[in-house]
């Protein structure tokens, strides 16, 4: 697992496509991947080091609400306990 771990929710494909879009552009992060939360929330995940993911996810945030979209949630976790992955895994694409 990298240093940190960063996620965003939203609502919609749409906004959830642009914030994954801007984050990965925005700063060394590997997208891990994406949950339908409930009725059309989505929360979107991303890692890397500690300061990458901060970036990507401000970029992320500012993303969706340039469209008018609203974040329901953010959250940076720095140096996550190594079990995290059994959580983040289930996220995972399948390539």
């Amino acid at each position: 697992m990298n240093n940190a771990l960063g996620f965003i929710e939203t609502f919609g494909l749409v906004f959830v496509m642009e914030a994954a879009d801007a984050m990965c552009k925005a700063a060394d992060v590997e997208l891990i991947g994406y949950e339908n939360v409930a009725s059309g929330y989505i929360s979107v995940l991303v890692k890397g080091d500690v300061g990458a993911v901060q970036a990507a996810v401000e970029t992320g945030v500012e993303a969706v609400e340039s469209m008018g979209g609203e974040v329901y949630s953010k959250n940076v976790i720095a140096h996550p306990h190594n079990d995290i992955e059994k959580i983040i895994t289930r996220y995972s694409f399948d390539v």
